[in-house]
């Protein structure tokens, strides 16, 4: 009984303390045999030995701040004295304290000592004379013990983020210690960490607001950040910018802390590019300039040669441009060379003990492909395409480097198509499934990601690094967990399930497109309701966050609105801007008199956003995070981000070309068309189905100022929201069918719409109200001239051991993404027993037809042939489909990455009507399938596709 309400207990923080590697430990009610940190007045001494790395010392220094925050009680801090209890702090080897518990048998550390970054939290009884009980946190190494003082200092309640996005601290009288030897493991990546990028306007002007720029006082923030979300590794800002020459502290500190420190891609032997503009370097040039930047790199090394580095080598052009056109690979192998000689001269020991890195990124990568190596001590770093998709990976057959692989991924990024810095707009699912890739493919030296300014990515980023300490503790189908979890972490348990969801949903509506990149035209106004669909989506989503936020104690507003509230009303208020000015447009086309109207509301949603952006740098926090939010994110008229927030245009009707009598005008869903007096519809309402029982629309509205009066007259078997009334502005009228007094079969139908303006309207309508036989039976349906299907929700999943599909939920832009496992596996030779996904199918006609394939933008990490899957029907022989080959031009990897999708046509044949099976073929690991909508000769163009025509009926 005891276990299960110590199970109880724990529950709460069991996920993410696993993904870091060790149970949750810590807990308010005292269980046989625990630790008391803190209780009934008393509070446990820290005891750190007087020769501990400065780093562990300054952790357990946090650590005596993190209990009085908790408890409000102030540990001693003790290094010469003991205590009846004490939490003992020190790293193996190096502690005077830590040896001596060894030597004499009081803690067993097998399997920590030797390890990277390895610690063992233990209670131990009477461990030394004058002490009762301790709770003892033995590091392999520096960073191991650090881990493990963060590693307490969260399970009792104090958020990595405490500082970054103001979340409070979990207050408790009491806490204890379990009983038991808990073991961080190793991680599986060793250098995981942030790039701090792209940093103007928005990094840059807070970091001199609030610490007078990039310096010390900044980077010690930034630095136990990275510690307690148990990363080890920093590439600085770099932008105007120079970490070892703006504050020379910068680097002492960060050795200090235990941060290793890097240089971006293009930025070598730890110098700055900022740093050549400085002194006046002349041409950034190896063939013409070799002298002067040799000495640029070794004075530049020496000022850091005694810190943790990792040394970026290589080159590319001046401003993290392209080197020069016919660069020769030759030159490229003899900068590396020269610049590990320099790293020999400075450090005085063979290059090979200097961890480096040669960064593949963009055309750096072709000189790899095309033969270039660099010696098998330095890390490749692979690169995502800047858009979150990993274009190389090792090959699997291939003999293990010493230096290994990396990966270097984006959150942010300036450039082509376009920039993308506001918000986060990275859902975990997709990070999961690139980062997987990466895991699986041995790519885990070192994993860096291109945060931007830091936050807005906070969720991402602790993703991030406890996915890279943990990946087997994260599946895919623990993702939403994680998420619960996390926001447990950050809040508590009362709205936890809530605000995952927000989360999840919020950055899965701004993963579909960057925010950026949205405008009127990205969603369709007129086809399947899709615009109002979405904005309809993100105000449901607002008015839920809101709810929670108005709930939820003072203290924990400021940090909910950074992690939740922001991201959400800021995304909506974007979707509202940009969708009235599609609607302003078409009434402007359709002769609405509340054209006008529309450009108001335009204006009155990007004055919102204004207020916004305005109460998060100003209000919130009480305006601690000012300038943070200064970022522009509206106007963009090329992949360069505006000096300034533009209001998109609109149209006005003036007074001399607006029309001042009344006149009823008709519109339909799904067409853009408009008609008056007595002109013929010949647009008919979207189809009105048996099985599916939607509802359709008309709208009427007045072209003038003034009022008309209204009737429509419709068969008994059609229902009106209204059949009459006055019509000022516009008036939406809602279409359904008494299906019980319908007619069978297909038929047509007419409303009949007059006005006291001389309208005199015929509407027609189509029905179907055909009885399927059991044939049906759970299966997609045509509709509208289409049938849509989500790739979760196939009939059958046939797998062949080892290889099973998986299903991410959530991922991509509609439902869900289903892929094959392991992403390891060969590729596939098609036959009868290859693993395929299967869709039963119902047409009432045959023929040959488009199949539209809804693909992840996957590039080919094999660097092969491309990425391939096959589609087939019924017993026909499948079709395969390259997803690479039609990707290798910019401008359509610019439009499958502003997208986010790669979409297939394949022509199929049915040869007869009724009852198929769609069968969708593994061939290639890594290709992510979305969605299937297979094209009848109906479908209309829109950004997410139509919706599923599934059909369920019991026989």
């Amino acid at each position: 009984m005891k276990k299960l309400v110590l199970i109880m207990i724990f529950l709460g923080c069991k996920a993410i303390s696993q993904a870091a590697g060790i149970d949750p430990f810590i807990s308010k009610s005292y269980v046989k045999g625990s630790f008391a940190l803190a209780g009934k007045g008393m509070v446990s001494s820290i005891l750190v030995s007087g020769n501990e790395w400065p780093g562990v010392i300054r952790a357990a220094t946090n650590l005596q701040v993190d209990v009085e925050k908790v408890t409000g009680l102030k540990p001693a801090f003790l290094s010469d004295k003991t205590a009846n209890t004490a939490i003992i702090i020190g790293t193996i080897g190096k502690s005077n304290i830590i040896d001596q518990l060894i030597q004499d048998g009081k803690i067993n550390v097998a399997g920590v000592a030797g390890k990277w970054e390895s610690t063992l939290i233990e209670v131990v009884m009477n461990p030394a004379p004058g002490i009762d009980s301790a709770l003892v946190i033995a590091g392999s190494d520096k960073r191991g013990t650090i881990y493990g003082i963060y590693e307490l200092s969260g399970q009792m309640g104090v958020s990595p983020w405490y500082y970054w996005a103001d979340v409070p601290v979990k207050k408790s009288e009491a806490l204890f210690a379990i009983s038991g030897r808990h073991i961080i493991a190793s991680p599986a990546v060793k250098y995981r960490g942030i790039f701090l990028n792209d940093e103007a306007p928005a990094l840059s002007g807070w970091s001199k607001k609030e610490f007078g720029g990039f310096n010390s006082k900044f980077y010690s923030k930034v630095f136990e950040l990275i510690l307690r979300l148990k990363g080890n590794y920093l590439w600085p800002a770099m932008w105007g910018s120079a970490f070892n020459d703006d504050d020379p502290m910068n680097p002492v500190l960060a050795d200090e802390y235990g941060v290793v420190i890097g240089t971006s891609h293009h930025e070598p032997l730890a110098r700055a590019h900022d740093e050549w503009k400085r002194y006046k370097g002349g041409k950034w040039n190896y063939d013409q300039n070799p002298e002067q930047l040799r000495a640029f790199w070794e004075s530049g090394l020496k000022r850091v040669a005694d810190k943790e580095q990792i040394i970026t080598v290589g080159m590319r052009g001046d401003g993290d441009e392209p080197m020069t056109a016919g660069t020769a690979t030759a030159l490229l192998e003899k900068i590396v060379k020269d610049q590990r000689e320099i790293i020999e001269k400075v450090t005085k020991k063979p290059a090979s003990e200097t961890p480096q890195l040669w960064a593949l990124y963009k055309e750096v990568q072709a000189y790899y492909d095309k033969g270039m190596r660099v010696p098998d001590d330095v890390t490749l770093l692979l690169c995502d395409d800047n858009w979150g998709n990993i274009r190389k990976l090792p090959k699997l057959n291939e003999a293990p480097r010493k230096g290994g692989y990396g990966i270097y991924y984006h959150f942010d990024y300036v450039g082509d198509p376009r920039n993308y810095k506001w918000i986060n707009t990275n859902p975990i699912q997709k990070i999961w499934e690139q980062m997987n890739l990466a895991y699986e493919y041995n790519a885990n030296q070192i994993w860096i990601v291109n945060v931007g300014d830091l936050k807005p990515m906070e969720f991402p980023i602790s993703f991030f690094l406890d996915y890279a300490w943990a990946p087997d503790a994260i599946p895919a189908e623990k993702l939403k967990q994680y998420t619960i979890d996390w926001s447990a972490q950050q809040f508590d348990k009362t709205y936890a399930v809530e605000i995952a969801e927000i989360l999840d949903l919020y950055s899965k509506y701004n993963g579909r497109v960057k925010p950026e990149l949205l405008n009127d035209r990205t969603y369709s106004l007129t086809n399947y309701n899709e615009f109002e669909n979405v904005v309809a989506d993100y105000q449901k989503l607002e008015q839920k966050a809101r709810f929670i936020f108005d709930q939820i104690p003072a203290e924990q507003k400021d940090a909910y609105y950074q992690l939740v509230m922001h991201p959400v009303e800021a995304s909506a208020n974007l979707y509202n801007l940009y969708y009235h000015v599609a609607k302003n447009k078409l009434y402007a086309k359709q002769g609405r008199f509340d054209t006008n109207a529309m450009a108001d509301q335009v204006a009155a949603w990007y004055k919102r956003d204004e207020e916004i952006t305005q109460y998060y740098n100003k209000t919130m926090a009480n305006g601690k995070w000012n300038h943070m939010m200064d970022q522009t994110h509206i106007g963009y008229t090329s992949w360069q981000q505006p000096e300034k927030n533009a209001i998109p245009k609109t149209i006005r009707q003036t007074s001399g070309s607006a029309q001042t009598k009344p006149q009823m005008g008709l519109a339909i869903e799904g067409s853009d068309s408009s008609w008056v007096s007595n002109e013929k519809v010949n647009v008919a309402v979207p189809t009105f189905d048996h099985d599916i029982n939607s509802s359709h629309y008309i709208e009427l509205f007045n072209k003038g100022n003034g009022s008309v009066n209204y009737q429509i007259k419709a068969p008994s078997h059609v229902k009106l929201s209204t059949a009459k009334g006055i019509l000022n502005e516009e008036k939406r009228i809602w279409i359904s069918i008494d299906w019980g007094r319908a007619p069978k079969g297909k038929t047509l139908a007419n409303l009949m719409i007059t006005g006291s303006d001389g309208t005199k309207l015929s509407v027609p309508l189509s029905l179907n109200h055909a009885t399927y036989t059991n044939q049906i039976v759970n299966a997609f349906a045509e509709r509208d001239g289409y049938i849509s299907m989500e790739a979760p929700n196939y009939s059958r999943a046939m797998s062949n051991r080892p290889i099973f599909w998986k299903t991410i939920p959530n991922y991509g832009k509609t439902t869900g993404g289903v892929l094959p496992v392991p992403v390891t596996s060969p590729a596939q030779n098609l036959d009868a027993n290859t693993p395929h996904l299967e869709y039963d199918l119902y047409l009432n006609l045959a023929g040959t037809f488009n199949l539209h394939t809804y693909i992840s933008p996957t590039i080919d990490f094999t660097n092969s042939d491309g990425l391939k899957f096959a589609v087939s029907i019924d017993d026909e022989p499948p079709v395969i489909v390259n997803i690479s080959a039609g990707y290798q031009t910019d401008p359509a990897w610019r439009r499958s990455v502003a997208d986010n999708i790669k979409i297939f046509k394949t022509a199929v044949n049915f040869k007869k009507s009724g009852r198929h099976t769609l069968k969708y073929w593994m061939i290639n690991p890594g290709v992510v399938l979305q969605k299937l909508v297979l094209d009848l000769g109906g479908l209309k163009p829109s950004f997410l596709g139509p919706p599923e025509t599934f059909i369920s009926k019991s026989k």
